[in-house]
């Protein structure tokens, strides 16, 4: 309070010193008076008021891609008129943006130093689409986490929270409370049909985006008279590029020369990671080729940039890509799906993509030259804001762009919530069988015992991509300047 009150009284004296200072018309000095004025009031009375200010007129223009759309509106707007920064963000949106986002320093440094706070380490999904069972699988599970110590993998099925059926919970909304309780105990029915009740507590995880890395053989799938890679891998994170250089090494070593790249769950992330990663993919045919071109608005053409297989002499030497896909599949994974298309042989084999065919640079607040230097450096400490309007669109080196609705794969599979990610899980296996013969099998039956009556009708909370904060093509440095 004391603060506030001292700023206040040195108003008039500022306000003073900055009249004589303005020249002789009074009517001009008048009019910067009166601006000045509300200005300094506007920031005692709302602390997000520069933020907002700054991102308007540094960022939002000239970098948002419907800059033209709305910037006669966004100047007649007045921040201090939005008591919440979020709001004032998404009402300067173009209508038909349905990707722009914003969030606080805090879940950002977050996500990209890979830390998971408060959590189980465990995801979950429901295998209804296709074959009509409501019951709460775990789609995957974090390597080290509380439940994989408890020998919890995908497809186990969670049944209780503190005794109570889940489906009741979900019926009475009490599923996520109950769920984020730690300690909680948990019940799941392994994929042999045995119950395991344990009680543990959320923990603050460090995480790497690559979940699993195998060679599959003949011995691990008869038929197959070559090695066959597997990379799954959850995020295009740009502090973890050694993860993806480990993951390919070890397939170069093993000399595959077919890959199964897993990126059903698979949001996208920074550009410099599905920049390694196609760099590790891409066959030496298509150095120097582009495999992506960047479109900014008007304003911006002249930054419009193609970027290019930079090539990798340990390259894995490929004669087929199979790229697993679902409603998950977002952003960098379908830009780099959709530019590896035109330079080699690719098949798209899942579900339909999530569709996000643009991307955004990142404004992170606030962005001095020394606060950058920090970000840089992975420090994030004073970081407050960090905004992510779209500023572009993707397309491939033949003019192709990422459907709004989404990729529809080449052979459409559900995704298998009842197989841990081995040549058993339907994906993995459609896409060795393909391998092995030239043709996909049949799509997998429906057994009876996968329905379960008790679990019909209820749907699970919604799944993160069906968040309109999901899905990321994410560049650091700004057009025209460089770090």
């Amino acid at each position: 309070m004391k603060k506030r009150t001292l700023a206040a009284a040195l108003l008039p004296l500022a306000l003073l010193f900055l009249l004589l200072l303005e020249g002789c018309n009074p009517e001009a000095r008048l009019r910067a008076q009166q601006e000045r004025y509300r200005d300094s009031l506007a920031q005692l009375r709302d602390p997000q008021y520069t933020a907002k200010v700054y991102y308007r007129d540094y960022f939002f223009n000239p970098y948002y891609y419907w800059l033209e759309n709305r910037w006669a509106y966004a100047k007649s707007v007045q921040p201090t008129a939005y008591s919440d920064i979020y709001a004032y963000f998404d009402d300067l949106l173009w209508e038909k943006d349905r990707w722009s986002w914003m969030c606080d320093g805090a879940s950002f440094a977050s996500s990209e130093s890979g830390i998971l706070r408060g959590s189980y380490g465990v995801s979950l999904g429901q295998p209804m689409e296709y074959y009509g069972d409501y019951s709460i699988r775990v789609a995957y599970v974090y390597p080290g986490s509380p439940f994989a110590r408890e020998g919890v993998t995908r497809g186990w099925a969670l049944t209780h929270i503190a005794g109570q059926p889940v489906m009741d919970l979900l019926r009475t909304k009490e599923f996520d409370a109950a769920y984020n309780k730690s300690p909680q105990t948990f019940t799941l029915e392994d994929l042999a049909g045995n119950s395991h009740t344990f009680t543990t507590s959320l923990e603050e995880l460090s995480v790497s985006p690559v979940m699993k890395t195998a060679v599959f053989t003949a011995a691990d799938f008869p038929g197959l008279s070559e090695p066959v890679g597997y990379f799954n891998y959850l995020s295009f994170k740009a502090n973890f590029l050694t993860d993806i250089d480990n993951a390919m090494a070890t397939l170069k070593a093993a000399n595959v020369r077919y890959l199964i790249l897993d990126l059903r769950y698979n949001g996208g992330g920074d550009s410099r990671a599905s920049q390694r990663l196609v760099d590790w993919i891409a066959p030496a045919s298509a150095v120097g080729e582009v495999y992506v071109r960047r479109a900014h608005n008007k304003r911006l053409s002249r930054y419009d940039v193609d970027n290019k297989v930079e090539g990798n002499p340990n390259a894995l030497n490929l004669k087929r890509l199979y790229v697993i896909t679902g409603e998950g599949t977002a952003s960098a994974s379908e830009m780099i799906t959709n530019g590896l298309r035109p330079l080699m042989d690719v098949k798209m084999v899942g579900d339909t993509t999530y569709g996000k065919p643009n991307g955004m640079y990142v404004l992170l607040y606030p962005d001095t030259k020394e606060d950058q230097a920090r970000y840089d450096k992975g420090d994030y400490s004073k970081l407050e804001w960090v905004f992510l309007p779209i500023a572009f669109y993707n397309k491939n080196r033949d003019g192709e762009s990422i459907p709004d609705d989404g990729f529809v794969p080449d052979n459409y599979r559900p995704d298998d919530y009842f197989h841990d990610f081995t040549p058993e899980e339907d994906n993995i296996r459609a896409c060795l069988t393909h391998i092995a013969t030239g043709s996909f099998p049949a799509l997998p039956t429906v057994e009876e015992p996968l329905r379960s009556t008790s679990h019909s009708g209820v749907r699970f909370l919604s799944a993160p991509e069906r968040d309109p904060h999901y899905g990321l093509d994410l560049i650091r440095t700004l057009p025209g300047e460089s770090r």
